[in-house]
């Protein structure tokens, strides 16, 4: 085998995971809103079903870094009651759309609190 050849496809394999990975990972992760609880389904290769009830949610945050505003894209992190996993996060929505999610949500918090 020639010199470097190992290395070469070494480097091709990773360089397909590093471009190919995140859009699997924006592919697999989907989230619903139901009347008493939020589902979240996540995972290439482990897939994850989170529920979160929202009775349980203590509060909500919408949040930017630089990079996330220059695209306009938020994220939304939900805290619940609880010590093991404690924040939920909704990554990739649009500004509007985490805003208004945050905002329903935020009306069952008032609700159920009432």
């Amino acid at each position: 085998m020639p010199f470097g050849v190992w290395p070469a496809v070494a480097i091709l394999i990773l360089l397909i995971f590093v471009l190919w990975l995140p859009s699997l990972r924006y592919r697999f992760w989907k989230f619903e809103l139901r009347p008493e609880e939020l589902l979240l389904i996540r995972g290439v290769f482990n897939r994850v079903h989170t529920v979160v009830p929202l009775r349980r949610i203590q509060h909500l945050d919408v949040s930017q870094d630089l990079f996330e505003r220059e695209y306009d894209v938020a994220k939304l992190i939900v805290h619940t009651a609880g010590t093991r996993t404690n924040a939920v996060v909704l990554p990739g929505l649009h500004q509007d759309d985490a805003e208004s999610l945050r905002d329903i949500m935020k009306e069952f918090i008032t609700d159920e609190a009432l």
